[in-house]
């Protein structure tokens, strides 16, 4: 019971941070895009990685802190109390406020909300392949709604993307997860990346 308790546990905060390991065709569940060469943008944007999404002074643990959860069963209420306040401080992750009006490019997976026959027409983009599908979704903080300029085409949203534009510090709730950040008229486009064994 403890050990499935301590197990449940450290699953869910290493989903947080971006781990995983049950293999795909293309990607690992947790797996992150590595640097790649960036389209050409439309615009100046400053291209940012995910941890620029983070507050430097937020710690959801510290919730925790003292908290020894090796030592408790999983019926114990304590143990259920501390899940559910991790994930409700992960729920309600804060956004940097400077980066609010920012211009960015960042590159990330497709977790599609909404769409026609043209595409997907809003999204939620994640940090590792799996967030909020085959796995918890990470903090809110690490997840950007998107709403496109124009619909993104099937093959283009199954694989990882760049977006582009204007970030905003808006929060929304999907069912799929909570959003520190959002972006509208985004600009889509194909990341750079490799089959699993390709050479090239």
């Amino acid at each position: 019971m403890k050990a499935r308790l301590c197990a449940r546990f450290f699953w869910l905060v290493l989903l947080t941070a971006g781990f995983g390991g049950f293999a795909t065709a293309q990607y690992s569940i947790g797996e992150r895009l590595k640097p790649g060469e960036a389209p050409a943008a439309k615009a100046e944007a400053r291209e940012i990685g995910w941890e620029a999404l983070v507050p430097a002074d937020w710690n959801p643990m510290s919730k925790l802190k003292g908290l020894k959860l090796d030592q408790l069963a999983d019926s114990d209420p304590r143990a259920m109390e501390a899940l559910a306040q991790l994930r409700a401080e992960l729920d309600q992750a804060p956004a940097v406020k400077a980066l609010d009006g920012v211009r960015i490019k960042i590159p990330g997976f497709v977790v599609m909300l909404d769409g026609t026959k043209e595409g997907v027409t809003e999204f939620l983009l994640v940090p590792y392949f799996g967030a909020c599908i085959h796995v918890p979704p990470p903090p809110a903080n690490q997840i950007v709604h998107v709403f496109p300029e124009r619909p993104v085409p099937d093959k283009v949203a199954m694989y990882p993307v760049w977006v582009t534009g204007t970030l905003q510090t808006t929060r929304s709730n999907t069912d799929f997860g909570a959003a520190s950040y959002r972006i509208k008229s985004a600009q889509v486009e194909p990341y750079p990346w490799q089959q699993k064994g390709d050479a090239r």
